[in-house]
């Protein structure tokens, strides 16, 4: 077990990096700004979850990722003014809600990898 959380911590500070990095991305559609970019980070942060789920064979993994991907977002939305890296905007909101969002869901379906017990 010690394995999955050795491996969940460098995937939660990607997931969190480029994550706040792509959730500012959007692009005008009849000129309302669609944030393409947070939801591209959520779906990746699903997928890191669910490769260290699916690769440790527990849920383990994907909850410490998670929680440590939510940590570090909250922590850059709480920086000072000039060098905080996630703004309370849309995108910003999805971006640090969602988080919570996607790690249940993984959480959910990261079960179905426990080893049977006989």
């Amino acid at each position: 077990m010690a394995g999955g959380i050795a491996a969940a911590v460098p995937a939660a500070l990607f997931a969190a990096l480029a994550g706040t990095v792509l959730h500012g991305q959007d692009f005008l559609v009849a000129g309302v700004e669609v944030p393409w970019g947070a939801a591209a980070a959520l779906v990746l942060l699903g997928s890191v979850e669910l490769w260290l789920g699916a690769a440790f064979r527990s849920a383990l993994p994907t909850a410490v990722c998670g929680a440590l991907c939510y940590a570090l977002a909250g922590w850059w939305s709480t920086l000072e003014n000039g060098k905080r890296l996630i703004v309370g905007d849309l995108a910003g909101n999805l971006w640090i809600y969602g988080i919570a969002v996607v790690t249940i869901g993984m959480l959910a379906w990261c079960r179905r990898y426990r080893p049977a017990t006989a």
